[in-house]
């Protein structure tokens, strides 16, 4: 595997099994272009030694945790990006169907507001966002995970609370 002088070829490796043993633990799945792979955790890892934390490598970040919180790997954006296109922005997250080779993953439209609309409290931009699908959404009160669907889950992907730790957040 080759890898930019500053990023070794073993970082690469360990965020790799990192991220893909969490993805599937949890029911994603991380792209099997392995040469694309390679270069979004490429990027991850340069983010990760700039900044003190891995913003999305397909995004600017402005080096201000308090302002990147929503593009910090995965990003907030993830999952209604799964479900509306099959990967997330960048793509390194795929849906079965696109691991699968399925179905090809085309672009995905920016949803991260502008900086001018970012003054929004967080919570009330994830509420605007979500609001629209068609199933409640639940919040994990422990590590704030959200999904969307009819009851919340047995236990948090997460941080592995039991669902009596989760509420109605939609």
């Amino acid at each position: 595997m080759n890898a930019p002088s500053d990023v070794t070829a073993e970082e690469i490796d360990k965020l790799y099994k990192k991220l893909h043993d969490e993805a599937e633990s949890a029911g994603y799945h991380i792209n099997p272009d392995m040469a694309m792979t390679q270069e979004l955790l490429n990027g991850l890892i340069v983010n990760e030694k700039r900044y003190g934390y891995p913003t999305c490598p397909c995004r600017l970040a402005s080096g201000v945790k308090s302002e990147d919180l929503d593009i910090i790997c995965p990003c907030d954006y993830r999952d209604p990006d799964l479900n509306d296109y099959n990967a997330c922005y960048c793509s390194l997250y795929v849906s079965r169907d696109a691991a699968e080779g399925k179905v090809k993953i085309g672009s995905i439209p920016e949803r991260r507001p502008p900086p001018g609309k970012r003054q929004l409290k967080k919570t009330e931009m994830l509420k605007a966002t979500l609001s629209s699908l068609p199933l409640p959404v639940w919040r994990c009160k422990v590590c704030g995970y959200l999904c969307a669907r009819d009851g919340p889950p047995e236990v948090c992907p997460i941080c592995k609370a039991k669902k009596d730790r989760f509420e109605r957040f939609i």
